[in-house]
């Protein structure tokens, strides 16, 4: 089957037996999490468009983000990768010194390698997550760097700290880790920022998709030497698009800046060569996101009300919601699940297909994706690893086992079978609708239809999801 569900194999599914008495979504589509913005956005944006009050927003924006988060100084851009971009230019810049020069320079993005070739990260090796976005490695490629990525923790689908010691091990040289939590769940950050420190590498903490979560009372993107905040759709406070910079150094605080603008170098009349993705944000956007920073608590508690009513009607025989590691309390940005039945569930996935097969007791992941779409019903798979994708399938992938590339010839031994967290995550979940404006009887209706795909016979379900 192709990822596209026609209507056809949608009706299909609807008229299945086990989905009897389940209503379809005809008004709208349930969706994994949908921007919402509040009536204080739209004041803000008419404030920001008159005359003389360009950039008071973003300026405010810019404090209250740092004052919320607990560091010094926060720097607005047009995007999270924008500002991503910058803290890997920084951090590669106070590493290994000045890039002697940028993407322009001749990275070959598209060609069969795609890194060591100028920027500041000119033939360097980066530790990345490997279980997250590629926006989070894209600015490793820029800027010429060899991505190396380390397994997730299966406690909280973080960067798993032993594989990160046993990176170490293999790759002393490494100067520079890039963690991310995803989801809205944080992983174990300040142990990876020990390690860090241990080997005198900094820290990039990528806090995207983890805005007002918290780890023992502190607030997530304030353990990194650089903090990273994305304000992009589906992120819990939005403006369309924005992200920000995070640090506690004023003189590298003015050195984004300067950057980011593409201002003139401390020589007179010279501007600067270097490169940089992005731009400023704007004072209208800064303003939609400014005026939802209030509700950021109010926000945070229904999706945890989403999350909460998930795993009240999930068996965890059947299914496990996103782990919430030890101290910590997530945004719950995204609701999402792994299949656990003790029955394997099968499933086979190409880049562009997938085939399954329905089974009584289990379900594939694009199985239940499959039936909540033919509802109506927006859901998606976890982030792909990482190692697994085709731009980076040469890069190794370090695991509790060690490296990849020592074991290459025994993937196919039968006997063997070697740790892959990040891949066990990615080919077990998907991640479900979390849309705050959701109501308790369309989720009811979500439920419904996640718990019938595991059962194949005409079977009460309340009595099925009560087993």
């Amino acid at each position: 089957m192709s990822e596209v569900l026609t209507e056809a194999a949608a009706k299909s599914i609807r008229e299945e037996p086990r989905f009897r008495g389940i209503k379809q979504f005809h008004n709208r589509r349930a969706e994994p999490a949908a921007p919402i913005l509040y009536g204080e956005a739209l004041e803000y944006v008419s404030k920001a468009l008159e005359p003389g009050a360009a950039g008071e927003h973003t300026e405010a924006l810019e404090e209250e983000t740092a004052r919320l988060i607990g560091v010094k100084h926060g720097a607005a851009f047009s995007s999270g990768t924008a500002a991503l971009h910058m803290a890997v230019r920084l951090a590669a810049e106070k590493i290994y010194g000045s890039g002697d020069c940028g993407v322009g320079c001749g990275n070959d993005i598209f060609g069969s390698r795609v890194y060591g070739k100028g920027g500041a990260l000119s033939g360097r090796r980066v530790f990345c997550s490997d279980l997250t976005s590629s926006a989070m490695v894209n600015p490793v490629l820029y800027e010429g760097g060899e991505p190396i990525f380390i397994d997730a923790s299966p406690w909280d689908w973080g960067m798993d700290p032993e594989a990160l010691e046993l990176a170490f091990d293999r790759y002393p040289d490494v100067k520079l880790v890039i963690m991310a939590h995803i989801y809205g769940f944080p992983g174990q950050v300040r142990r990876v920022k020990e390690i860090c420190e241990k080997h005198g590498a900094l820290l990039i903490e990528d806090a995207c998709e983890s805005f007002g979560a918290v780890i023992d009372g502190k607030q997530t993107g304030s353990f990194g030497n650089y903090g990273v905040l994305s304000f992009g759709n589906g992120q819990l406070m939005t403006g369309t698009g924005g992200g920000m910079l995070l640090t506690n150094d004023s003189w590298e605080d003015r050195k984004a800046r300067r950057l980011e603008t593409q201002s003139f170098s401390s020589a007179f009349g010279c501007r600067d060569s270097r490169w940089i993705y992005g731009a400023p944000l704007g004072d209208a956007a800064a303003g939609i996101i400014h005026g939802q920073m209030k509700h950021l608590d109010a926000h945070i508690a229904k999706k945890k009300a989403i999350y909460e009513r998930y795993e009240e009607h999930f068996s965890e025989d059947m299914m496990l919601l996103n782990p919430i590691g030890k101290g910590t309390k997530p945004n719950y940005r995204m609701s999402c699940m792994t299949v656990e039945s003790s029955i394997i569930f099968k499933e086979t996935r190409s880049e562009r297909e997938y085939e399954y097969q329905s089974q009584h007791g289990t379900a594939a992941p694009m199985e239940i994706l499959d039936a909540l779409e033919a509802f109506g019903i927006q859901g998606r798979p976890l982030w792909k690893p990482m190692h697994m994708q085709p731009i980076f399938r040469n890069c190794d992938q370090i695991t509790l086992d060690g490296s990849r590339r020592e074991y290459e010839k025994t993937k196919q031994d039968a006997f063997w079978v070697r740790s892959n967290e990040s891949g066990d995550i990615f080919r077990n979940g998907l991640c479900l609708p979390s849309d705050v404006r959701m109501t308790e009887e369309e989720q009811e209706r979500v439920i419904d239809i996640v718990v019938s795909c595991y059962n194949r016979r005409e079977m009460d379900r309340g009595l099925w999801c009560a087993i």
